[in-house]
């Protein structure tokens, strides 16, 4: 027993012992609140010894009672514990959000000494890009972590996931990354989370599934974090959150469930994701909700009628989507203060009455409504209203009167109406405007353009499109003007460039496109703006002299239809923002500047067409491009196509047609995956192409008056998926976007082409829109089997080669078909009947084969003349006036010498050199022709502007 006692009593001396020295090593590693505020003053040393003087004065102002005390708990933004124990009074908290405060954070600073900080807050300030230190793993006691918006950058350290006692955090709007550690091992240990806000942090993941179990959670905010895959949908079950805010994560989709009774969710903001499906009418069970934001998503079904509980609701917001039928009322939300019905797919009806009766609202979205009428007489009860939105609808009638009642309107935007009469002068009353958009509507007469420049708050004005007469005075100083951001003056039968544009020192968008000015650029038009100028747009006017190069600023520039000459001068290389720049329809000449290709790390969109530029073809594209439209057709140059297209790994649209390149065909273009269009059209390329090819987005393709020649192989076409399944009826403009921090465009390529003989330019390529013509070349052999799987296909033009054996009854599969011309080939056998299937066929081409029997019967070929059919000798039926002998007797055809011969007189051959001419367009002009027009008539309009309105400060949630 008593060496166990002994045992015993030596383990408590060595516990006493080791208590002891655990005590003193706490009692010595422990910061002296001298210490401390030690600390504090040199954290404050680092913030005003920087070389911004103005950062150096304003931060030592905001730190001027860090000098006046030396207990530190008296400075300004500092807390301290209660504790009466001097030796036992703590740094716990600092707040110096929004001071002004310059400086870098690193991992020397004395901030992380601070190890009994319970609350840092650093938010609104600028620590120059400073990446967040790991050091920070060494506040053990913080509860609550803000350092949003304060210019911090790069990636988040694992050490914060080390803060397990942290209740709230708070990175958003910063320039950081969140990939390793990910947020889910950031967040796994911080159970106690109650606010988790990372609002502009790349994080480039799912959220994580656990966050459902951490019912401490009242906010959440990861707005725009490229989030992706689906989002759980139990964390809209968590017992205590309030605010859940995902919004601007296009990869991120998800779903409504139920909604319990007891939900606490306040505020619900999810525009710009892929959340889709129904909206169930259990969202009345959110009788706390305020905001409710699902605009620009992918919801559909009808918009529940049991959102006219949700009594305490102040935001609206449902635009955007998929919704069908009709609003139900929500007369009964007496606290509406923003109402988004925007763009869905409701019955064509007028605005409901009821809208008349909230009369709390100030922001009223009603865009692409599918609205008919005049703008209701209701809407003169909203007094309240400061933003009016009623773009895109099929309004009529004049601006009404009572409108101007509304004095506190701040944005008004009336574009794309049916709307006429003339625009009133008493516009001069709103002194609130930010926002006015008259654009595209029926509006004439004489506009006094002196009421809207003494608006000063003016920031965007669109009067573009309409049947107006600008008149301006010239007594203008800029004490007098409004700072414009925007202006927007297309189409308005200006003949010089305004002269209040020389006071104009802040714009970042200027469209005078469609007008008829002439002469030479003004010098000053680009000293004013040199610092903000971005979007510029001049196209179609008499601009005269040589290329006038913007400001570097520059991202859109359009100077096209004009009268430029010279060649394009290096010194547009400088221009390092360009996205956009169309210099087409010009007399511009010369040789292009080798530097031009470098510019594809920038450029998007270069548009070099029907000028007189010679000489070889500039290195299109290094690695790294971004370039996805390219178009140099219609002018001369020559030698080969350069091999450094293959670093286009963007393109999507490439026109070279109407040059004389001279090359075999450029089959290494295949590896260009995302290709659409591709236009080689009238230049002197050669040889055969061996093989299949690899395109599998390509959806126009011509390669006509070339000199290509060879058999294709039978299975071509068989990787061209983009049209192999049937996409008609599914139709969208190809389009790319560019967007800046100011403003968002979206641009539809274009392309030339040549519709019954005549060339025409076409603003819009649609996604339906699929062609092709291989016609006046040298290709021989049978036609290739693997056309058969072109579903999509549109128009077809073979004509003018060497082919041979008998046309395919396969093609009476391609239901989509409205062109076939195999015209002028060596052909033989019957026209199969199969064809009749083609209901859609408009144009219909076999003329000059070996072709022989009856030709079929029925539909689409009751509407062809003889044209589609002469010379063909052997062939009968109608409309031919040869008719058809009961049993046809196959007769041997003669040489191919004397048929050529005997059809071909010396008219026909001068008929043969114009169709060669303009037979190279002729499928592609066909995809547009008068059928395709009569069944989509809209989308060939005249010219439309491509320029959207700025992105302007709105209500944001």
């Amino acid at each position: 027993m008593a060496p166990y006692m002994n045992h015993l009593k030596f383990l408590e001396i060595i516990s006493f012992v080791y208590v002891l020295v655990t005590v003193k090593n706490v009692t010595g590693s422990s910061v002296s609140h001298d210490e401390e505020c030690s600390a504090l003053f040199q954290f404050k040393q680092t913030m005003i010894h920087q070389h911004d003087v103005s950062c150096v004065a304003y931060g030592s102002q905001v730190l001027h009672s860090w000098n006046t005390s030396f207990d530190c708990c008296s400075w300004e933004g500092v807390a301290c514990n209660n504790d009466h124990d001097q030796y036992y009074v703590h740094v716990i908290g600092i707040d110096l959000s929004e001071r002004s405060l310059c400086g870098h954070i690193n991992s020397s600073s004395t901030l992380f000494s601070l190890v009994h900080l319970q609350r840092l807050n650093l938010s609104g300030n600028n620590f120059g890009d400073s990446q967040i230190p790991s050091e920070i793993a060494r506040l053990k006691q913080l509860r609550s972590l803000d350092l949003s918006d304060s210019g911090f950058s790069g990636q988040i350290p694992n050490g914060i996931s080390q803060l397990i006692q942290l209740s709230s955090l708070d990175l958003s709007r910063n320039s950081l990354k969140l990939h390793n550690p990910s947020l889910e091992k950031l967040v796994q240990n911080l159970t106690g989370l109650e606010e988790l806000h990372l609002s502009g942090v790349d994080i480039s993941s799912s959220v994580p599934h656990f966050l459902a179990n951490f019912s401490s959670l009242r906010s959440i905010k990861l707005r725009e974090c490229s989030l992706k895959d689906k989002f759980p949908a139990a964390i809209f079950e968590l017992p205590k959150l309030q605010v859940l805010n995902l919004a601007n994560n296009t990869d991120l989709t998800g779903s409504f469930h139920e909604f319990r009774n007891n939900s606490l969710l306040e505020k619900v903001i999810l525009p710009l994701t892929g959340f889709f499906g129904i909206v169930p009418e259990s969202l009345s069970h959110l009788k706390h909700l305020t905001v409710l934001s699902l605009s620009d998503c992918s919801f559909s079904g009808r918009i529940p009628g049991s959102l006219s509980n949700l009594s305490q609701l102040t935001f609206l917001g449902l635009g955007g989507n998929k919704f069908t039928g009709s609003v139900p009322s929500l007369v009964s939300l007496l606290k509406l203060d923003v109402l988004d019905l925007k763009g869905n797919k409701f019955e064509k009806r007028r605005f409901p009455n009821w809208l008349g009766r909230l009369t709390t609202l100030r922001e009223l979205y009603l865009t692409d409504m599918n609205t008919k009428g005049e703008i209701p007489l209701f809407l003169a009860n909203l007094t309240k209203l400061s933003v009016i939105g009623m773009k895109n609808n099929s309004l009529i009638g004049r601006i009404p009167s009572w409108l101007f009642n509304h004095t506190q309107l701040t944005s008004l935007n009336l574009d794309t109406n049916q709307m006429e009469g003339p625009i009133p002068n008493t516009f001069s009353i709103f002194k609130n405007l930010e926002y006015l958009n008259l654009g595209r509507n029926n509006f004439s007469g004489r506009v006094e353009l002196d009421m809207f420049l003494g608006l000063n708050k003016l920031q965007t004005l669109w009067l573009g499109y309409n049947m107006i007469s600008l008149v301006a005075t010239n007594n203008y100083t800029i004490t007098t003007l409004p700072e414009l951001d925007t202006l927007g003056l297309s189409a308005c039968n200006l003949k010089e460039f305004p002269s209040f544009l020389r006071f104009q020192n802040k714009l970042h968008g200027l469209l005078l496109n469609d007008n008829k000015i002439d002469g030479r650029v003004p010098v000053w038009i680009w000293n004013n703006s040199r610092e903000t100028l971005q979007f510029f747009d001049l196209s179609h006017n008499s601009i005269t002299g040589q290329l006038p190069i913007p400001p570097q600023t520059t991202v859109l520039y359009d100077i096209s239809h004009n009268n430029l000459t010279g060649e394009i001068p290096s010194s547009i290389c400088g221009l390092k923002s360009l996205r956009m720049l169309d210099l087409s329809s010009n007399n511009m000449s010369g040789t292009l500047p080798s530097c031009l290709g470098s510019l594809s790390n920038s450029l998007m969109f270069l548009n070099l067409r029907r000028n007189n530029f010679h000489g070889n073809m500039m290195n299109a594209c290094t690695p790294g491009s971004l370039l996805t439209d390219l178009d140099l057709s219609e002018n001369r140059f020559t030698g080969q196509l350069p091999r450094s297209l293959t670093n286009c790994t963007n393109l999507e649209v490439l026109s070279l047609g109407d040059n004389s390149f001279h090359d075999v065909f450029p089959s290494w273009l295949g590896t260009l995956s995302k290709i659409q269009v591709l236009v080689l059209r009238s230049n002197k390329l050669y040889g055969p192409i061996q093989g299949s090819s690899h395109f599998p987005m390509l959806r126009i393709i011509d390669l006509s008056n070339n000199n290509f020649s060879g058999q294709l192989h039978q299975n071509y076409f068989q990787t061209w998926h983009a049209m192999s399944s049937d996409n008609l009826g599914v139709s969208s403009v190809m389009r790319s976007e560019i967007s800046t921090k100011t403003t968002y465009s979206n641009f539809p390529y274009t392309a030339t082409l040549i519709h019954k003989g005549v060339r025409t330019e076409y603003e819009h390529i649609l996604t339906i829109d699929m062609s092709i013509d291989l016609s006046c070349n040298n290709f021989e052999g049978e036609i290739p089997a693997s056309l058969q799987a072109l579903q999509g296909l549109q128009a077809l033009n073979l004509s003018n080669n060497h082919f041979t054996g008998r046309v395919l009854p396969s093609l009476g599969n391609l239901k989509n078909l409205e062109a076939l011309d195999l015209s002028r080939n060596e052909l033989s056998g019957e026209i199969p009947q199969r064809l009749v299937q083609l209901g859609f066929l408009e144009i219909f081409n076999v003329s000059f084969n070996r072709l022989e029997g009856r030709i079929p019967k029925g539909k689409q070929f009751g509407t062809f003349d003889n044209n589609s059919y002469i010379g063909n000798p052997r062939l009968c039926g109608q409309p031919l006036s040869k008719e058809c002998q009961g049993h046809l007797k196959v007769y041997g055809l003669p040489p191919t010498s004397n048929v050529s011969e005997s059809l071909l007189p010396s008219e026909a051959i001068d008929w043969i050199i114009v169709f060669c001419g303009v037979g190279s367009g002729l499928v592609v002009g066909i995809v547009i022709g008068n059928f395709l027009h009569a069944r989509y008539s809209d989308r060939f309009t005249k010219k439309n502007e491509r320029w959207v309105s700025p992105l302007r400060k709105t209500r944001r949630n």
